[in-house]
């Protein structure tokens, strides 16, 4: 079966791959490097919480392989093993060999302890001494002091002592825990830097620096940085749970100290300290990985941003609107008229918070009804709500309180909303609400209309500049009865049966897909012209893989555009060999979902919350709608012909698993990202 299917793991392994190399492009301006070094760092701190995590429980427990390709975990875990050690040490080559050296003669620098200046190394002392120390915790242990809780992905370090302690006992080892409350990177300031540099030192080259001074009388031989990663997944029995924020708080709490999977340390640790973690946190060599540098390379981050280093970053850009946004006419007299689609990041996230914030305003507004995954801190549309409800509208919000990583703010956000009078329904425990929808109710000239906006990524007006997506806003008729009927799905948990422009998970989307790909099939079996094209952000569902694989060797046409996980091989003999994948890794995060099928002339587009994947189809609510209008249809169309001309950004799978970047040779270059950007959004006009 293996040879069939690819392995979700280490799809996503490549995925990871291919956004380090990004980092790696000496074409993508200076700080964007260190930025996609940074995101890939974050990919793997997550993929090792959650897929590693799970991974190493299944071979704990001896369950059986998992996925279509039924490998034995082990078996995963030893390849995966080998590609994670690999993209490890090429992080830190990026960075040492590459970014470090190229930054410093841009004139950003990371100073090591070896280079600080006699005044510089004064200065820093005076911080350690004054911000540092107060909240440091220096600790020595033994029998009746054992080791701490190490909180998961925390900064420590490991210290080798001699000598006595206060009270005459022999101390061998001392631990330092950074606090998070601590910045991991500190700049100096402009007096103690290179005229014109931006100079900067990590915390953890003060700490070590200056370790000996918080063991006063003992002798310190050595300290020596090291960082645990744990299971962070969160387990909520569907059965049991009577009380879903208190469970989740619960296992909030819980996943901080979940069981080790990883543990990073310096490479100049010796053996014997390293040996000495292992068995504490029960870990092996294999769950090592030993780096020539800061062990937590993601805080690098906060140095991607220096604003006055424009050349060091991707050119700015002003948002675009489409055409029937341009005017001052009110929102609901434009949308009365006509639909509107936006495409994020290329044109603005603005009018969807306009939209929500007129809603909230205005008197002839009776309900807002939003389903809410991810928002954000400070969400302007969570302030529009809490305004409606307070000012005695119906709103009702739909919170996936287990949005991954996302929980807590999300429990903040629901009791927010609670205490303005808002209604929250938390999406059903085991079918997380995915959706992204908002249904506003008006009065209009004596009846009650419905307009709504549908999109294909979450109400987060910090990653609608990053991330691309679809945004559909609309007056119809037909689609408002259908979102509608989702949202009595969502609140009352009553079956949305009997729509006529939008399909749904857990219930129609999936089997309208597989009736899709089947007519694409009987399609080209009967000589028609057949072809299938999809963009999503993974693809892993056995049912929907092998229904393509039907339709290729039936002659159906088939480009998948997917950015992550890629379960299907394609390009085998007899099996996929009409079928092309590729993936597009660029400045912007490829998020929107969209499915094409010819339909014998008869073009039918879809944009949707879902993924083809097992949990998509069958373990969340999702939405998708149609689109129909031509104008629209033409559009969505030329941006999948865009991406599939491109040759810049574009990775193609290969039929082993692994991805090969395009180069466009002597053909003309074709960016999609950069052509919606020239076509959609205008250059920001930055003054000196």
């Amino acid at each position: 079966m293996k040879d069939l299917y690819i392995n979700r793991e280490l799809s996503l392994l490549e995925f990871n791959k291919r956004v380090l190399a990004q980092g790696q492009d000496a074409d993508v301006p200076l700080l964007e490097r260190l930025r996609f070094l940074c995101i890939s760092c974050t990919n793997l701190d997550e993929f090792f919480e959650i897929r590693v995590a799970g991974l190493k429980q299944r071979m704990e427990i001896g369950a059986p392989a998992q996925g279509p390709e039924k490998r034995p975990s082990q078996e995963v875990f030893d390849e995966l093993r080998v590609g994670l050690s690999q993209l490890v040490q090429q992080q830190y080559q990026l960075l040492n060999d590459e970014l470090f050296p190229q930054l410093a003669d841009a004139g950003v620098r990371f100073l090591h302890s070896d280079d600080w200046t006699e005044e510089q190394h004064e200065w820093l002392t005076e911080y350690f001494d004054k911000q540092v120390v107060p909240v440091l915790t220096p600790l020595t242990f033994d029998p009746s002091r054992p080791f701490p809780k190490i909180l998961n992905k925390s900064l420590n370090f490991i210290v080798r002592l001699h000598g006595k302690d206060a009270f005459g006992r022999r101390r061998h080892r001392g631990m330092v825990q950074a606090p998070r409350s601590l910045p991991r990177i500190i700049q100096l300031p402009d007096s103690i830097s290179r005229p014109g540099e931006h100079t900067f030192v990590f915390l953890s080259s003060i700490i070590r620096v200056h370790v000996e001074s918080l063991f006063p009388g003992l002798d310190v031989d050595g300290c020596y940085q090291f960082r645990v990663t744990r299971n962070s997944n969160l387990y909520v029995d569907d059965e049991e749970v009577s009380d879903l924020v208190r469970a989740l708080e619960g296992q909030l709490e819980a996943s901080r100290y979940g069981a080790a999977v990883r543990i990073e340390i310096g490479h100049e640790c010796p053996d014997d300290l390293r040996e000495f973690l292992l068995d504490h946190f029960e870990l092996t060599d294999d769950d090592t990985y030993m780096v020539d540098g800061p062990v937590n390379l993601n805080r690098l981050a906060t140095v991607c941003d220096l604003g006055d280093r424009p050349e060091l970053l991707y050119a700015p850009f002003i948002q675009g609107l489409p055409e029937e946004l341009l005017s001052d006419e009110n929102i609901f007299s434009i949308l009365d008229e006509k639909n509107v689609l936006l495409h994020h990041p290329y044109q603005s996230f603005a009018p969807v918070i306009d939209f929500i914030g007129a809603a909230a305003a205005d008197p002839d507004v009776l309900a807002i009804k939003q389903t809410l995954y991810r928002t954000g801190a400070g969400s302007p549309i969570v302030g529009h709500l809490v305004t409606a409800a307070r000012s005695g509208k119906e709103v009702t919000v739909v919170i996936e309180l287990m949005a991954r990583f996302d929980e807590a703010a999300n429990i903040s956000l629901a009791n927010r909303l609670q205490e303005a009078g808002a209604h929250v329904v938390y999406g059903l425990v085991g079918f997380k609400t995915h959706a992204k929808m908002t249904l506003v109710v008006r009065r209009n000239a004596g009846k009650l209309v419905r307009y709504m906006h549908l999109g294909t990524g979450n109400y987060h007006h910090a990653t609608t500049s990053v991330y691309t997506d679809y945004g559909y806003l609309s007056s119809s008729q037909r689609l408002g009865e259908d979102v509608h009927k989702l949202f009595l799905q969502l609140t009352s948990l009553t079956r949305a049966d009997g729509m006529t422009r939008m399909l749904a998970s857990p219930f129609s989307l999936f089997d309208a897909l597989m009736d899709k790909i089947h007519r694409e099939t009987n399609n080209a079996k009967d000589g028609k012209p057949a072809r299938i094209i999809a963009k999503v952000n993974s693809l892993n569902e056995p049912q929907l893989i092998d229904a393509l694989y039907e339709a290729s060797r039936a002659g159906v046409q088939i480009d998948l555009i997917l950015r992550g996980i890629c379960s299907l091989r394609p390009g085998v003999k007899g099996l996929s060999e009409n079928i092309h994948v590729r993936s597009i890794v660029g400045r912007f995060l490829e998020h929107s979902r969209v499915y094409y099928f010819l339909n014998d002339g008869d073009e039918e587009f879809y944009c949707s919350s879902a993924d083809l994947m097992y949990r998509n189809m069958f373990r969340r609510n999702e939405s998708c709608f149609e689109i129909r209008q031509k104008a629209m249809k033409d559009q969505i169309r030329h941006d999948l012909e865009l991406f599939l001309a491109d040759n810049c950004q574009a990775w193609v799978l290969k039929g082993d698993g692994s991805y090969k970047r395009l180069s466009p040779g002597k053909n003309p270059q074709v960016s999609a990202q950069e052509v919606f950007l020239e076509t959609l959004a205008s250059p920001k006009l930055v003054q000196n």
